[in-house]
């Protein structure tokens, strides 16, 4: 339960940052498009963050997939967003990281599925 309320507040404060830094520094760097492709991260960012947080008072935290796929998940889709964003601010190509975004996101798909099923299955 511990690692779910760790991750879900660092994630949350995360989102935070990027948020008040998108919203004040890299609205003049960033294109229309790349802006809400950033903002589309960080908003996963902070949904699975409370998410997190919220799972940690179930028994369904007990279930160390729930974790793993959320974890991974956002990392591999905000933080790929967020890097392939940044990219386009500099003379980096890092579109290789292109199909880490929607693994992340069948991660997240997959997470919440287990989710659902584990509290299906639970006769609470």
């Amino acid at each position: 339960m511990r690692k779910y309320r760790l991750a879900g507040s660092i994630f949350a404060l995360i989102a935070v940052i990027l948020g008040a830094f998108a919203s004040h520094a890299l609205k003049a760097y960033f294109e229309v498009e790349v802006l809400q492709s950033f903002q589309t991260g960080i908003r996963y960012l902070m949904y699975h963050g409370l998410a997190m947080l919220i799972f940690s008072q179930t028994t369904a935290a007990k279930n160390p997939w729930i974790f793993r796929l959320f974890f991974w998940g956002v990392i591999l889709f905000s933080f790929s967003i967020f890097l392939l964003c940044f990219a386009k601010l500099g003379p980096y190509n890092l579109s290789w990281m292109g199909p880490l975004t929607p693994i992340g996101g069948g991660l997240l798909i997959s997470g919440w599925v287990l989710l659902i099923w584990k509290f299906y299955k639970t006769k609470e």
